[in-house]
């Protein structure tokens, strides 16, 4: 997982950029193929925004989170990562299966 921090208008110091990447590093337990993470973080007063896009397989998920700190917007984004990335993950999988089993008869369950 390749994870870049960009600041709108806004300085990422090494602190910012280790938060961000020790908070983000726990969604590659969703997926075994690598993917990229863009993260913007930028100041709409009197709120600080963080913005994260996230490129897997063909597809572009978008997630922002608002909070009163910068430190506090990151955490609210990454749960709300987790969330979209269990969404997604969950629609991948094939739910029809044992369809075809069940309806010649081979299989009762």
């Amino acid at each position: 997982m390749r994870i870049e921090t960009h600041g709108q208008q806004l300085e990422v110091t090494a602190a910012l950029r280790d938060y961000v990447e020790t908070k983000l590093a726990r969604l590659q337990r969703h997926f075994d193929q690598p993917f990229d993470v863009r993260t913007q973080l930028s100041l709409d007063k009197p709120d600080h925004r963080a913005e994260a896009t996230v490129l897997i397989a063909g597809r572009t998920l978008h997630c922002d989170a608002a909070a009163i700190d910068m430190y506090a917007a990151i955490d609210l984004l990454a749960d709300k990562l987790d969330r979209l990335l269990m969404k997604h993950k969950s629609k991948q999988v094939d739910h029809h299966r044992g369809e075809s089993l069940a309806r010649n008869g081979e299989f009762v369950g």
